[in-house]
């Protein structure tokens, strides 16, 4: 566990990264309470479904789904 310090965003990379890609979808200061579910799950779809780099330019979707894969079968 660790704990960063506040407004010290250098600190937390992969959370930035995740507000980052979550700001594309819905900008900053909107209320959620005007966004429907589906919406949200369109959003978190594109996101769980986009490429990245750490992940050898593989989704996190699929890492995800593999590694579950790979467990289940170890068991």
């Amino acid at each position: 566990m660790f704990f960063a310090d506040s407004y010290a965003s250098w600190q937390k990379g992969a959370i930035e990264n995740a507000n980052k890609l979550i700001r594309q979808y819905i900008p900053k200061g909107t209320d959620f309470s005007s966004l429907t579910d589906e919406y949200i799950r369109k959003v978190q779809y594109k996101i769980n479904s986009r490429p990245r780099k750490k992940l050898n330019f593989d989704t996190p979707k699929n890492v995800f789904f593999r590694l579950i894969a790979n467990f289940a079968l170890a068991s």
